[in-house]
């Protein structure tokens, strides 16, 4: 019995170390491995010196393009501007021109017709006066004449109205610089005429001339005219000399005639600020704004600007102005826009001085110097 329990506890001892023995010799070691872990996907560093490159231009953000001055622009030459406007001028006169042709070329004229051909000039802001006379030159050559073609009516009735017109009045703009100075021009009118619009025209006017102009921003109550006056300048290449809003407008004149002086311009041309001809205040500062430029160069030409769709009101601001400045010209506006183009007529024998620029439409080169004979065929068709 004794031998039986000896026997089984060897055979225990004997199957013990042999599993022992086949673990040792799978692992190697005397330890039992962990089990293995999941691999963890890495990206290899990049080296030391690619972390330090920068990206190619091409795959930077694209920069904002730099700002760019304007382009200067070369306006067309003064001369033959009213000639190219000519049939937006017929356009808006047909009513006046179109009219007094009918009513001369009846076959015979009575006192009542006679009363008409004078109504209808006078609606056109002729004047009386002015109607009157030209009604009395034409009843005395039709009577002398007698029954008259309508070729002639109309040769006729363009000798009349060239006559009242003044083709003989100086129209010519003084605008070349003389001692050694930069001529002067001041624009003057009230609020809404177009003022600052004309002076921005007018500066292209003289640039296609060949011109060098100087702008000065002394409208410094309206605080979108010298942006607008600057813009006009950039256009054809200007100066613009303006001052802070609200500032004197007179000490603005002076440093624009200064700067211009000093840059050798041809000609300075000072935008003043819209004045109501009833307000006296207003209109002794615009006569100082004149007295401050004449301590160094003299003032060649004041513009009146005044809109033609006004009519005679427009009369009583000129007045006015002409007691304050020396009104040497008449810059007339929107006259695209309305039929009564005889307020031409009424305004020159209201001031004795000559309309020298037209408006005539809302582009930047509708600004035209006037010509008498161009603009009485324009009327007439």
């Amino acid at each position: 019995m004794e031998y039986l329990i000896l026997g089984i506890a060897l055979f225990v001892v004997l199957a013990v170390g042999g599993m022992v023995a086949l673990l040792r010799s799978r692992s190697g070691t005397g330890t039992l491995e962990a089990p293995p872990e999941t691999p963890t996907i890495t990206r290899p560093a990049p080296p030391a010196e690619e972390e330090a490159v920068v990206a190619p231009p091409a795959e930077r953000p694209p920069l904002a393009e730099p700002s760019v001055a304007p382009e200067i622009e070369l306006p067309p030459p003064s001369a033959g501007r009213l000639q190219r406007l000519r049939a937006r001028l017929a356009r808006s006169q047909s009513t006046l021109g179109q009219g007094l042709l009918n009513l001369l070329s009846r076959d015979s004229l009575t006192d009542e017709d006679w009363d008409e051909i004078e109504d209808l000039l006078i609606s056109a802001d002729v004047g009386v006066a002015p109607s009157r006379m030209i009604v009395d030159e034409l009843r005395t050559k039709v009577k002398v004449t007698g029954q008259l073609s309508p070729d002639q009516v109309r040769t006729l009735l363009r000798e009349q109205l060239v006559a009242q017109i003044g083709p003989d009045l100086q129209r010519a703009l003084h605008v070349d610089p003389h001692g050694g100075h930069p001529a002067v021009v001041m624009v003057v009118g009230v609020n809404g005429t177009g003022k600052t619009t004309t002076t921005g025209k007018l500066s292209r006017v003289l640039v296609g001339d060949g011109k060098q102009v100087l702008l000065g921003a002394a409208d410094t109550f309206r605080a979108a005219a010298a942006e607008q006056l600057t813009t006009w300048g950039e256009r054809v290449g200007a100066r613009v000399v303006r001052g802070p809003e609200g500032s004197d407008p007179a000490s603005v004149a002076f440093e624009a005639v200064k700067q211009g002086i000093q840059d050798g311009v041809d000609t300075v041309i000072i935008d003043t600020a819209g004045r109501l001809h009833t307000k006296t205040g207003l209109m002794d500062e615009l006569g100082k704004v004149k007295r401050v430029i004449e301590k160094q160069a003299t003032v060649d030409e004041v513009l009146l600007v005044l809109d033609a769709t006004t009519g005679q009101n427009g009369l009583t601001q000129a007045r006015v102005f002409a007691e304050v400045v020396n009104i040497t010209g008449i810059a007339l506006t929107k006259l695209d826009g309305t039929a009564k183009g005889g307020i031409v007529i009424s305004v020159q024998r209201e001031l004795g001085v000559p309309v020298k620029l037209v408006g005539l439409g809302e582009g930047p080169d509708d600004l035209a110097p006037f010509d008498a004979e161009a603009f009485v065929d324009a009327i007439l068709g």
